[in-house]
């Protein structure tokens, strides 16, 4: 158990630093806007929902059926909220618990001594899972190793029990359980049932390649053969049923997510797929260059046969092929008699009764310290002759390494990935086997003690160096901006154009577009960056830039929603009505099929809807306003805020005389947030309409006291109290009002209104005139202006004011009626008029 425990405790130790990390990258989308994490939703909805929260059977959906790793997610969420601190710790806890059971594993394999703590330190510290467990979302990928493991040391167990009926046959369900939980956590979970048959074959019966086809034949080893026949229909099943699930149908990717995938060219696809596993042992063998992200360029596609990486796909294959060989060919002096086989005079009986000559040789060293170094374990040549040979455990090493990383190979089918390095968790464990494994045979071979503590101690610092660099690049994921800093030199494209929003989440709004426009330079055609480049300009009022930016992110991705939404909202800001509607009902007509995230898309057009509406509205057409209102309600997913939408409804109701609709719709609005400052001004209003006095005034004060720095709040209040006479306390609610929001026309105007018809003309015509400066070509604030200039007896400035009103809306006849009577005014006291 030392072994165990001290390889757990290292695997513990290293992820320490990220206890303090923040969520990052698709943390966001899987954890923070996932609705299947929220209490509300009931809980079973996670069996139907992919990871991300979208329904499985969707076009759009990634298919990555998790339930478990969902559900682990909604514990953290019930116990400890939003706070990142408890769901790193349970990565931690995951990887440390996955190290100890890949120990235990490992002594199956190499006994109980220094190798197997070899192997288990090498694991425990290897760099290529940080992003499994500093990224939350790496859980799903640590708790299917958890049950990988799980079952695979079942099915050890049902090997070596079988014959006694009722233990082996619990063992093998054991292996079935654990593995549907393994798939249940992430799909390659439901490869260990081949690496349990490779165990069964290659290392318990230690059969050769041309051993197995006369095994079946003359069945030799019934039990073998039921034993790999009920993993063979198991696997099948649980493949079916995780298809039949899904909706019988394979996910769908943008060509950014796997370029090879979307290459049109044949040899383009072979060429780069061939590569890809090559690529990925590297960053077994040297993780040096880590990246959060590897999709677009940042693998080029290998598009000739002069590519000169080809030539490391060739090496790759030919020494994966002999290593194959190595461990599968069959050894000169093993010969067949009486139907069995045996090994250097030794029958084989169970599987584990006979070693290799180099095994054997092991003995016969006499350095106490060297029998302990070189076997794994103690000079015991009982324990030690139940141990695999070295081919065995090479076989077995590339079946762990290969075989949970063929779902990833796109041979079956596209993935949504060109290297990911969290799935590659788990073919870990046969790399590290096959280094353990490695640099023991090495170790056995050479003669001299000098090399052989050369091996030993090139292997220690190779952990002591995986160890450090674990520690340095768990630092990368403290935060979104160290994460996505650290990937530019692999991706740049995605590392700036993320980059760009983290900078702009900071206001930083000068480096936030410089990193925009970097994403652009190496990518152009990218819709999300257009997008986000167009939301920041428009944020800082450069409308005419944020336009462009949105049609070239529409004309990239013409279901792009979002930027519909906002183009819609800077026409109709700018006047241009009638494009405003064309652009927010084409918007609503876009459907959600084959889209990644049909509930931002969903949430968008119900956007769309609700701003068209309002644009009705505004221009009195409430019944086409109450029609898309109505459209928007039946689109809206369950994440979107309803509150304003229901409101407008209520708004509508109340324009056509409908009181008690208006009334219930107030409500709801209230209902589904009970702080929504607009829905309580406008239900007051409602209540004051009604003769419900005293309710009215409840509301308005509990707007204000929701937000006391809302001028508009102040404004409806002082227009009840208008309306009740109570002059004087109006008066101060309309200067309360104007000096909180200076800057809005709207409540500026009806301050002043309001002051007026308090018969404060002095406090009224301080605000018509800030008003006036706020829209200078405004008709009805100049003549306002002009009127309580009149009044205040600035007869002269208000003839400018009623003549500049005059001249932007020349047939208003309010404003003619009053310079007739001001003239009439300026003749008597003789004072020079325009007219004259």
């Amino acid at each position: 158990m030392i072994a165990e425990l001290v390889s757990s405790a290292l695997g513990l130790a290293l992820y320490l630093n990220t206890l303090s990390a923040d969520f990052c990258y698709d943390d966001s989308r899987a954890i923070k806007t996932n609705q299947d994490l929220l209490p509300e939703t009931p809980w079973t909805h996670i069996f139907f929902n992919d990871f991300w929260g979208t329904l499985l059977t969707h076009s759009g959906s990634h298919k990555s059926y998790r339930p478990f790793c969902t559900l682990s997610f909604r514990l953290n969420h019930a116990i400890g909220g939003l706070n990142p601190w408890s769901y790193h710790l349970v990565n931690v806890l995951l990887h440390a618990a996955v190290t100890g059971l890949f120990t235990s594993f490992s002594k199956i394999l190499l006994g109980d001594g220094y190798w197997t703590f070899m192997a288990g330190l090498m694991f425990a510290s290897h760099p290529i899972h940080t992003e499994a467990v500093a990224g939350i979302v790496g859980r799903a990928d640590i708790g299917a190793s958890l049950f990988f493991l799980l079952s695979l040391l079942c099915y050890v167990k049902h090997c070596s029990t079988r014959g006694y009926s009722a233990r082996t046959w619990g063992w093998f369900l054991g292996t079935g359980l654990c593995a549907g939980c393994s798939m249940l956590w992430k799909e390659q979970g439901v490869t260990v049932l081949a690496v349990s048959a490779v165990y069964d074959v290659f290392v318990f019966h230690r059969l050769k390649m041309k051993q197995i086809l006369p095994t079946i034949y003359k069945g030799k080893n019934l039990s073998l053969f039921l034993s790999i026949s009920l993993l063979t229909f198991w696997g099948t099943s649980l493949l079916g049923a995780r298809l039949y699930w899904m909706g019988n149908k394979p996910p769908s990717f943008s060509n950014s997510d796997n370029p090879a995938a979307d290459s049109d060219s044949f040899l383009a696809r072979t060429l780069t797929f061939f590569y890809l596993p090559t690529k990925n042992l590297w960053l077994l063998l040297c993780p040096d260059t880590l990246s959060f992200d590897w999709s677009m360029d940042a693998v080029p596609l290998v598009k000739t046969i002069c590519d000169w990486r080809n030539l490391h796909t060739v090496a790759f294959y030919i020494g994966l092929l002999l290593l194959a060989y190595y461990g599968l060919k069959s050894p000169s002096m093993e010969r067949e008699c009486d139907g069995k086989f045996v090994t250097n005079g030794k029958q084989n009986a169970n599987g584990h009764s006979c070693h290799s000559d180099a095994e054997y040789r092991n003995s016969e060293i006499k350095s106490s310290f060297a029998s302990k170094v070189e076997n794994g374990i103690k000079n015991n040549v009982s324990q030690r002759t139940q141990l695999p040979s070295t081919e065995n455990i090479v076989v077995l090493s590339l079946s762990l390494l290969i075989i949970p990383f063929v779902p990833a190979t796109n041979l079956f089918f596209y993935v949504g990935f060109v290297i990911a390095e969290r799935v590659l968790y788990i073919p870990s464990m046969g790399f590290c086997l096959l280094i353990t494994v490695g640099a023991r045979a090495l170790y056995v071979k050479v003669q001299k003690r000098f090399l052989k503590s050369l091996i030993f101690y090139a292997t220690a610092t190779l952990i002591v160096f995986y160890g450090l660099k674990t520690v340095i690049r768990n630092g990368d994921w403290q935060n979104e901006e160290m994460l996505y800093r650290s990937g530019i030199k692999v991706n740049p494209a995605k590392a700036w154009g993320n980059l760009g929003n983290v900078l702009k989440s900071q206001s930083k709004v000068s480096e936030a577009e410089s990193a925009y426009r970097n994403a652009l330079y190496y990518r152009s055609n990218m819709a999300d960056m257009l997008y986000n480049l167009g939301l920041l300009l428009q944020e800082n009022s450069r409308f005419a830039e944020a336009l462009h930016y949105y049609k070239l992110a529409i004309g990239s991705r013409p279901t792009l929603a979002s930027a519909y939404l906002n183009t819609g909202i800077i026409l109709m800001n700018q006047g241009k009505m009638e494009e405003a509607r064309r652009t927010f009902l084409k918007c609503s007509e876009i459907p959600d099929e084959n889209l990644k995230d049909p509930h931002a898309h969903k949430s968008s057009v119900t956007s769309c809807l609700y701003n068209l509406g309002k644009l009705y509205h505004e221009q009195g057409h409430y019944e086409d306003a109450l029609s898309v209102y109505k459209e928007a309600i039946q689109k809206m997913p369950r994440q979107f805020a309803p509150q304003s939408l229901y409101n407008m409804m209520g708004e509508a109701y109340m324009r056509l005389s409908k009181l008690p609709e208006a009334e219930h719709w107030y409500m709801e609005s209230l209902k589904s947030k009970t702080d929504h400052i607009p829905a309580h001004l406008t239900y007051g209003k409602l209540l004051a309409l009604t003769g419900r006095k005293s309710e009215a005034e409840k509301f308005f004060l509990k707007a204000i006291e929701l937000d006391p720095t809302k001028g508009n709040c102040y404004m409806h209040y002082g227009q009840f109290l208008l309306e009740e006479a109570r002059l004087i306390e109006a008066a101060e609610m309309a200067k309360k009002a104007a000096e909180l929001d200076s800057t809005e026309f709207d409540v500026v105007f009806n301050a002043a209104h309001m002051l007026r018809q308090a018969s404060l003309n002095e406090a009224a015509e301080k605000y018509y005139d800030l008003a006036a400066r706020l829209r200078p070509n405004y008709p009805a604030a100049l003549m306002n202006l002009g009127a309580i200039l009149h009044l205040n007896g600035r007869l002269q400035k208000a003839e400018a004011n009623y003549l500049r009103a005059l001249q932007l809306k020349p047939d208003d006849v309010i404003t003619q009626s009053n310079l007739r009577k001001l003239w009439n005014i300026m003749e008597k006291q003789g004072l020079k008029t325009s007219k004259t």
